[in-house]
């Protein structure tokens, strides 16, 4: 591999896009304003359909905010990030072997489909340390990018990365495109977790550092009594929505566990067409929920439910 150390967040999401533009694997990262900087190029990357990944180890905003754990990126990563009609796959790993197996299939996933893929961290996963089988995450899936700017050796026509379309017609007929690939990746890529679902009347969602800290507390609540399980989404765009629709035929509410104000709250009322109540748990800040929160959140649900 090769590194380049840019000398701006506004340079590197630009390297990116040359890079991407010339049919290489190529990623970026950062942790939140730094994120907020590169949105104009994240933009100009979706809109001439080049592939590549993008790391967000989030920390507490908005503004400078601070150095801690949060995950108040949510709504800019799975909304799109930047201007225009467009999605990322975005990708919550909740360990560390998770986020490196995460970025392998993020790689995967943006070649296959010409989009972006993003890995939505927190400070905490930046800063864990746990064992990593790197030999089992080696990349096997190679695609053809004939649409790449490689050269063309005088044996075909120029190929051209670019995002601007002066005819509205032609615009038009893009984005009409390029929704038709991201229904295909809701319908194929959406990935969750469930975590004692089977007989569930409260379900729990959560992601990242927050779902540790919940089964933590779903196995105190089980200890009590009280019938709880975990839906964790993995792919908080594509939001996988079966599993919500499912569980809300059966469960008394949804408690969403957030480093946030609520985000993530609005997609599960969405995937459940609102027919539970869906409770906030959160920290904000850099503030993590404590088990016993979690728990205490549970145990009020539950006796609202009866």
């Amino acid at each position: 591999g090769v590194f380049l150390q840019a000398e701006s967040e506004i340079a590197s999401i630009n390297m990116v896009y040359g890079a991407a533009a010339a049919g290489m694997r190529v990623m970026t990262s950062s942790s939140s304003p730094g994120i907020s900087l590169k949105a104009e190029g994240l933009s100009y990357i979706a809109g001439s359909d080049v592939p590549a990944l993008v790391v967000n180890v989030q920390r507490g905003g908005p503004g400078l905010g601070g150095i801690q754990p949060s995950q108040s990126d949510y709504f800019q990563a799975t909304r799109g990030g930047g201007h225009g009609d467009y999605h990322m796959v975005v990708y919550a790993p909740a360990s560390v072997g998770e986020m490196a197996a995460l970025t392998v299939k993020g790689f995967e996933v943006a070649d296959k489909y010409r989009v972006t893929s993003m890995i939505l961290a927190d400070g905490t996963m930046g800063q864990m340390m746990e064992p990593v089988d790197l030999e089992s995450l080696k990349s096997t899936v190679t695609v053809d990018k004939p649409w790449a700017t490689t050269g063309t050796k005088m044996q075909r026509e120029h190929n051209i990365a670019n995002s601007l379309f002066l005819k509205p017609e032609a615009l038009e007929v893009t984005n009409f495109e390029r929704f038709e690939r991201y229904k295909a990746i809701e319908e194929n890529e959406a990935m969750y977790e469930e975590y004692m679902m089977d007989d569930a009347e409260i379900c729990v969602v959560a992601f990242g550092i927050a779902a540790r800290v919940a089964k933590n507390a779903i196995v105190k609540a089980r200890e009590e009594g009280i019938k709880v399980g975990l839906i964790r989404p993995i792919t908080l765009w594509p939001f996988p929505k079966a599993p919500f629709q499912k569980a809300a035929d059966k469960v008394k509410a949804f408690i969403s566990v957030e480093l946030s104000m609520g985000q993530m709250v609005e997609d599960i009322k969405l995937a459940t067409d609102c027919k539970k109540n869906v409770h906030l748990c959160n920290r904000v800040g850099g503030m993590i929920p404590s088990p016993e929160q979690v728990l205490e959140s549970i145990i009020k649900a539950d006796k609202e439910g009866k």
